[in-house]
């Protein structure tokens, strides 16, 4: 690991020297007088804030008003663009949401141009003879990407009026929803764990709160929200199908600022500010947590007498800070930290038992400007995600015999990551850089003690393995109507003997038909080398990272992807065509019948690996996906509809036949609108529509009992280790094949409506909104159960058994109160 470290700061040093000097000019030598030459070109560049908070905006576009020739600010708003030299230059600053600026400059040598701008409405054409207000997706090459403002999502109805982003992504194109009220996030075919969930450089690897319901990320902290679902660039890497890119909020730098809001479920308050009174760095504090467990606790003690205690609760707190070392550096410091904690105590029963799960990210980013031309930033980063389940049992009549279960897994990922944006001329964007992550996984740790009965004690030991990547990028603007992204990315993994050195082209490509039409198309191929391990699909905690062994072969994806983009500049709407064809290899699964729990099966002597649960398949997705979306303007929102077919193959599963999995959806259609009726009201509305998911239903069920006697005894005398580890159990038989049954479709229709009002010191909030408004029934799990009859002595009889539909959300009502000083 440290050749890795020496080699990255080797990399700096050797760009630095490189690229400190003016292109195709020789550096100067110390005896040597500076020859008085002409130049031709010259460099202006600064950063992009928001005028009133100073933060740094991510995207701006930088251009020249009426032309082709332009860029945007990277993740920390810096931009560099090298033009002819002239006596002056007026630059374009536009960016959603935000009042357009024009700025006019001397451009006789290199200069700096820092720039604010006003959040409000953007310059219209009566003020600006520019002909492009934002970026448009016509004339760009990247494909496949969608960001959403966090002011739009935060104006969207959501469950029980918690904002959730990952939920907002479900209603984008190509993007498919898992069970009902979930946030599972399935693109394009793939799977939870082949989304790169990344939150300023950080990899999250569980985002969901309550089991799913709710994601960890809190909007009142981030500043923007980036999916890409193909034609990925090649600075990303390490998953197949997605990559959520989050930012968190630099912090107000001009003064004390805060918002925050009280729901049903939940409250959540921000805070941000200057460190100090020179305003050259700023804070950013902001903490989520349910009262669920409060609410339910009366409820509780009155049904069980105060005999039992039990509750749920989850939290969420987010910090950052960050300091101008000077003009040419720059420190961040960021770090999230969440948990959900659910217990249940009998005090009758001498028991304690309960489960909990989180995530801790740490990220510390050194940003310094080599030259006008050539930015960096270095990342130290910190992930950690632990599960746990546990369970204490004392007797009463015995305070020596107790009972004590444990069952924990988790990993851990120290990283760090170098990155450089070059800016040689208008026609060039390079970004390269490199990355080592150091991944630590515990697949599972057992613990179960029985005074004078069992005393068992497993651990798979520490999984230790290494994972880096290097790359480099071009954005490539060889003419007026083409436009091209090309990169290379070399992924590296090491675990033990298994050694792994892989290349990963990445296009993109964009030739414009007219001034606000392309076509388009993009290639990827993609290796990921940690897995998760699912039996459920709902992706709970209990779900397993591990990584690629000498055993298991990474995944390896390969895309392509054809489509239109067409920008309508009078409206502000966008509309992107996209067909796409993907393969996916070494995709893992159990095997029939296997689970977590049975890695560490005390009725087994034999030490188990996870690898012998698993077993290797591939998969294939295609379809087209349909987006037309307007961001700005009293109007807002998005049309999307997917056709989509995905199917999978394992030899060992289905008897080796191909099938649909359980996420598998034909069609997927959103609407989306919201409209500000007045400054004091915004309306808001979303309608969804899937087709049924595919899945297994059993046949039947029949009773098979197993016969240890050691176990029984245990059995007898603790009902917990008899449930956990089925001895004696009901079995169900699902047939043959898999996922042969389709459910119903599945659709509904939420509805809210914000009331504003500005007062003296604060702005406040009142919201009410309606989940599945017109209370559809949608299907949540179907179960065979019988069906009773009367017969002619009118009783009541099992005749058959029948199929059963379950749904577990009707109209949810909610109402919020948001406030702002």
């Amino acid at each position: 690991m440290k050749r890795r470290y020496l080699l990255l700061a080797g990399v700096a040093f050797s760009v630095h020297t490189a690229f400190s000097q003016t292109p195709n000019q020789p550096a100067p030598r110390p005896a040597a007088p500076r020859s008085a030459t002409t130049r031709s070109v010259a460099t202006v560049s600064g950063y992009v804030r928001e005028a009133g908070s100073r933060e740094a905006l991510i995207g701006v576009n930088v251009y020249l008003p009426g032309t082709s020739t332009g860029t945007t600010t990277n993740t920390y708003g810096f931009y560099s663009l090298t033009l002819p030299v002239q006596d002056s230059v007026r630059l374009a600053y536009s960016f959603v949401g935000y009042e357009a600026v024009l700025r006019s400059i001397s451009l006789q040598r290199d200069a700096q141009l820092n720039v604010m701008l006003t959040p409000g409405k953007l310059l219209t054409e009566v003020n600006v003879t520019a002909n492009r207000i934002e970026e448009k997706v016509s004339d760009t090459p990247q494909m496949s990407q969608i960001d959403i403002p966090v002011s739009q999502i935060k104006k969207i109805p959501a469950f029980l009026g918690e904002k959730d982003v990952l939920k907002v992504l479900q209603l984008m194109p190509g993007v498919q929803k898992g069970s009902e009220g979930q946030t599972g996030i399935y693109v394009r075919g793939g799977g939870p764990d082949q989304n790169l969930i990344i939150l300023d450089d950080a990899v999250v690897y569980n985002a969901n709160h309550l089991f799913g319901f709710f994601s960890v990320f809190n909007g009142d902290a981030l500043k923007s929200v980036e999916l890409t679902k193909g034609g990925f660039p090649a600075r990303f890497g390490g998953r197949l199908s997605s990559v959520i890119d989050l930012n968190m909020k630099d912090g107000n730098r001009e003064k004390l600022h805060g918002e925050g809001g009280i729901g049903l479920i939940a409250s959540r308050l921000t805070l941000e500010g200057p460190l100090t009174k020179s305003k050259k760095g700023s804070f950013l504090v902001s903490g989520r947590r349910t009262y669920l467990d409060v609410l339910a606790a009366p409820i509780i003690a009155a049904a069980s007498e105060g005999d039992v205690k039990a509750g749920y609760y989850f939290y969420d707190f987010n910090a950052k800070a960050n300091y101008d070392l000077g003009q040419k550096d720059k420190i961040y410091l960021s770090g999230y930290f969440g948990r959900d904690r659910f217990y249940a105590r009998v005090k009758d029963e001498g028991s304690n038992n309960g489960l909990f799960w989180g995530n801790a990210t740490s990220t510390l980013r050194w940003n310094h400007l080599f030259s006008q031309k050539l930015f960096a930033n270095l990342s130290l980063i910190y992930s950690d995600y632990k599960f746990q389940i546990f369970s204490e049992e004392t007797s009463r009549f015995n305070p020596a015999d107790q009972f004590s279960l444990r069952y924990t897994s988790g990993i851990r990922d120290l990283s760090i990551k170098c990155d450089f944006d070059y800016y040689p001329s208008p026609q060039h964007s390079i970004r390269f850089g490199a990355q080592t992550i150091a991944h630590r996984f515990t697949p599972s740790a057992l613990v179960v003690k029985n005074a004078g009965d069992l005393d068992f004690n497993r651990k798979i030991d520490d999984i230790n393995v290494q994972e880096s990547g290097a790359y480099i990028e071009d954005s490539w603007r060889p003419t007026d109507r083409w436009r091209l992204n090309g990169g290379l990315r070399l992924s590296h993994f090491v675990h033990k003997e298994v050694n792994y050195l892989r290349p990963e082209p990445r296009l993109s490509v964009a030739y414009k038909l007219k001034a606000d039409l392309s076509l388009k198309g993009s290639y990827s191929l993609m290796n990921q080398y940690v897995h998760l391990l699912s039996n459920t699909g709902l992706g709970l905690p209990t779900d397993l990272w591990v990584p690629t062994t000498d055993r298991v072969a990474p995944q390896q994806s390969e895309q392509v992807a054809l489509g239109l983009a067409k920008d309508f500049n009078r409206s502000g709407l966008s509309l992107t065509v996209e067909g796409y064809y993907k393969t996916m290899n070494n995709i893992i699964n159990y095997k029939e019948g296997a689970s977590f729990l049975f890695l560490d099966d005390p009725l087994s002597a034999d030490q188990v690996r996870w690898e012998d649960n698993v077993t290797a398949g591939r998969g294939w997705s295609y379809g087209a996906e349909f987006l037309l979306q307007k961001k700005t303007g009293r109007f807002s929102g998005w049309a999307g509809y997917t056709l989509s077919w995905t199917q999978w193959q394992f030899a060992e599963l289905n008897g080796g036949r191909t099938f649909f999995p359980r996420y598998d959806r034909r069609h997927d259609i959103s609407l989306v609108g919201i409209y500000e009726l007045s400054k004091r009201i915004t309306l808001s509305g979303t309608w969804v529509y899937g087709t049924g998911n595919a899945l297994t239903v059993p046949l039947a069920e029949y009773s098979a009992p197993q016969h240890n006697p050691s176990i029984r005894q245990v059995a007898n005398s603790n009902r917990f280790v008899a449930s956990l580890f089925d001895v004696g159990r009901s079995v169900t038989d699902y047939g043959s094949q898999r996922n042969t049954f389709r459910a119903e479709a599945y659709h509904r229709f939420d509805f809210g409506i914000q009331f504003h009002k500005q007062k003296r010191r604060h702005e406040r909030t009142w919201e009410i909104s309606f989940y599945n408004l017109y209370n559809r029934r949608n299907p949540f799990y179907y179960s065979i159960e019988p069906v009773s009859e009367k017969n002619a002595q009118g009783q009541n009889v099992t005749t058959r058994t029948g199929l059963f539909r379950y749904s577990v959300f009707p109209i949810v009502p909610a109402f919020s109160y948001n406030f702002k000083f």
